[in-house]
């Protein structure tokens, strides 16, 4: 019964979608809506994109292992990253009328560092979209019983988020997540009362999490410590900000207010109700201890679902379970959707420039069905956790793409031969350390140092005699 009206929701879900798509008419409304989205939309979609399966599934398990210290990344880079792209790049990016954020890169430097940061880009997205389509094996193990595999969840969770953002583009993903969040927060606040119920209160889980430590975040004042912290903060923080999917969310607004002050609130508010799914997944420690037990060293992804499905009455599971799946699928189709624009538009039509509007929209399409398949075979093929996917995403654009953008926007000095520069040293040097001392081997995070050297090279390739490019100045 229960994944009977799983399979309900979803086929809602794509008709929403798909109706959704009848509003497409050309590349900018596949991209970006029209610009046309009101600021509750753009809060939704900031909230519920990055509100995803690392946030229910991921972060959760890594509170129970590793308590509050080990969400340095996600939700509070995360969230940092969110409320310091509403403070500093909304505005200026949004009065530029860009498609993507790869255009940025060619407008402000040229078509060489374009092409190499938005391929970055691009290739950042591969364990955020994978994190998602895993957490969606996940659920339908668990609702089948293990009848369908793990992998075989992926595919078909995979095909459902392909088909209704094939087709819609933003136009979907905006309408389909707005109304997957008010499914989001609702759904689980309701699951929360049920479960704090059963486990004693609210007052009787913290003070259960605090007497074993689990709210202990800051690290000890040693330098690899502090460094590993700092690391993990800004590869999160820092490295999402040069992203499609956040810059999507933002150039869809209808204005430029809008545009900055929906990403802070979305920011806060995911920061906020990130604690939901840790309170419910150590619920499970006072619930049912001899499950946590058992599934904490195999499969910790595994326990807040289990704790649903095995304690709570079937109209609890159904709420849970539409919850979880709009939580999934509203961050996997803007994160689908995002590189593949990147790809298209920054890419590949930089090979084809002589494309029309018509054919660069169908090319578009293809771009998102080979991406998806792309994400869908690395996913069943990496046997890494959800949130070590998340974390592990931005390192790349960290090193390449953050230098570029705060250079080009706050710097008038900033030239490309300095973005060139920092790009070849940012990722050079972060290249090197995760070859010859990878993290755990040497003090200092290899994405650390690929941003200090990225810091160094925008410098000085800016400030010694320009051999290459042009400098121009972007107004803030």
């Amino acid at each position: 019964m229960l994944l009977w009206f799983v399979i309900a929701y979803l086929v809602i879900s794509i008709g929403i979608g798909l109706l959704a798509a009848m509003k497409v008419h050309n590349s900018r409304d596949y991209f970006v809506a029209g610009r046309h989205l009101p600021i509750f939309v753009v809060f939704a979609m900031v909230f519920a994109t990055w509100f995803g399966a690392e946030t229910v599934l991921g972060i959760s398990a890594t509170f129970l292992t590793d308590g509050l210290g080990g969400l340095v990344s996600d939700p509070f880079g995360a969230a940092l990253c969110l409320i310091l792209f509403g403070l500093f790049f909304a505005r200026p990016l949004y009065r530029m009328g860009l498609l993507t954020i790869g255009d940025f890169y060619r407008r402000r430097y040229d078509r060489p560092v374009e092409m190499i940061t938005s391929i970055c880009i691009a290739l950042s997205y591969l364990g955020w979209v994978a994190a998602q389509i895993t957490a969606l094996g996940v659920v339908f193990n668990v609702l089948t019983e293990g009848y369908v595999s793990r992998e075989a969840g992926m595919i078909i969770g995979a095909s459902v988020v392909l088909v209704y953002t094939l087709f819609g583009g933003m136009w979907s993903v905006a309408i389909t997540t707005a109304v997957q969040m008010v499914i989001i927060v609702v759904g689980l606040l309701i699951i929360t009362w049920m479960v704090a119920d059963q486990a004693g209160g609210v007052v009787t889980v913290v003070e259960h999490a605090a007497a074993n430590n689990k709210f202990d975040f800051w690290p000890a004042f040693s330098t690899p410590e502090l460094l590993a912290f700092v690391a993990a903060w800004i590869t999160m923080g820092f490295g999402s900000i040069p992203q499609q999917d956040v810059f999507q969310r933002v150039n869809s607004a209808r204005t430029e207010s809008s545009a900055a002050n929906g990403t802070i609130f979305g920011g806060v508010a995911y920061l906020l109700f990130a604690a939901v799914p840790l309170f419910l997944a150590y619920s499970a420690t006072l619930i049912d201890p001899q499950m946590v037990e058992n599934l904490i060293d195999v499969d910790p992804e595994q326990i807040l679902p289990s704790l649903i499905y095995h304690h709570l009455p079937l109209y609890a599971q159904v709420i849970f379970y539409g919850a979880l799946l709009s939580v999934i699928m509203s961050t996997a189709s803007g994160t689908l959707l995002a590189p593949s624009a990147t790809i298209a538009e920054n890419v590949i039509k930089n090979l084809l420039p002589a494309m029309d509007d018509r054919h660069f929209l169908r090319m578009t399409r293809i771009v998102v069905v080979c991406f998806a398949v792309l994400v869908t075979v690395y996913a069943l093929s990496t046997a890494a956790t959800i949130h070590h996917m998340v974390e592990n995403a931005y390192k790349v654009t960290l090193v390449s793409a953050f230098i570029p953008l705060v250079a080009g926007i706050y710097w008038k000095r900033a030239t490309t031969q300095g973005a060139l520069t920092a790009i070849v040293l940012g990722i050079g040097s972060w290249l090197l350390m995760e070859i010859f001392l990878p993290e755990g081997d040497s003090m200092w995070p290899p994405q650390l140092v690929g941003l200090l050297c990225a810091a160094v090279g925008m410098v000085l390739g800016s400030l010694l005699p320009q051999r290459y490019g042009r400098a121009v100045v972007v107004q803030a």
